[in-house]
């Protein structure tokens, strides 16, 4: 049964490891295919079309024709905004309403959650909280603790609600992203050195990704 590191509030660690559901993180993927489909959704959902050109017809001048059509020697040419001259306008160009979002249905997202945490937990990247407590919302206080689980790199701190507390002690550390439990995604799963995840938010998750045989693919 895989386990994780648990530790108390204060950043001791605690006499015993905390078991973790086989049924969300004993579930290895047998190829990384869904991973890459959820991991790419998430980028894709989350891409702004920003970038545009102009056509021809939107790019301003070239409303002379640059030389007669016959006798000079040269090809003919209607407009200096011809796509083929520098400074005419752009074939095939993006045009700002470009649609990135990928579709991925509720049960294999669900699956692939499972298949992040369960590499995590394979890699022992999760390590366990028996209760977060950040004195007067201070930062300093949350980075000492974090430190003090070994939590210094790229991290993922799960909680069960993101109190204005948390809120306000996190957001200034760079390396921390505070998310709710109910609200994981494989892109920060599989970016994150380090899961802390406080046991409330565990018994979180647990509870919205395991127990399939009750409707937990729901």
């Amino acid at each position: 049964m895989a386990t994780a590191l648990t530790y108390t509030s204060t950043g001791a660690k605690a006499a015993a490891t905390t078991k973790l559901d086989k049924q969300v993180f004993e579930v290895m993927p047998s190829n990384h295919t869904l991973l890459k489909e959820a991991y790419v959704a998430y980028l894709g959902n989350g891409r702004l079309s920003l970038a545009t050109t102009k056509t021809r017809g939107e790019v301003s001048g070239g409303g002379k024709k640059p030389w007669r059509q016959k006798g000079t020697g040269r090809a003919r040419f209607g407009s200096s905004r011809n796509p083929i001259w520098r400074g005419g306008g752009i074939v095939f160009g993006p045009t700002g309403n470009e649609n990135y979002t990928k579709h991925v249905n509720v049960k294999a997202k669900r699956l692939a959650l499972r298949q992040a945490l369960s590499l995590a937990a394979d890699e022992k990247r999760i390590v366990v909280l028996e209760d977060l407590k950040v004195k007067d919302a201070k930062t300093s206080a949350l980075a000492g603790l974090l430190a003090k689980v070994g939590a210094t790199r790229s991290t993922l701190l799960v909680v069960e609600a993101k109190t204005d507390e948390l809120l306000r002690a996190s957001r200034n550390l760079q390396n921390v992203k505070l998310v709710n439990g109910r609200y994981l995604n494989v892109y920060d799963l599989l970016n994150a050195d380090t899961i802390v995840v406080t046991k409330a938010a565990l018994e979180q998750v647990v509870a919205w990704l395991g127990d399939t045989a009750k409707g937990g693919e729901q």
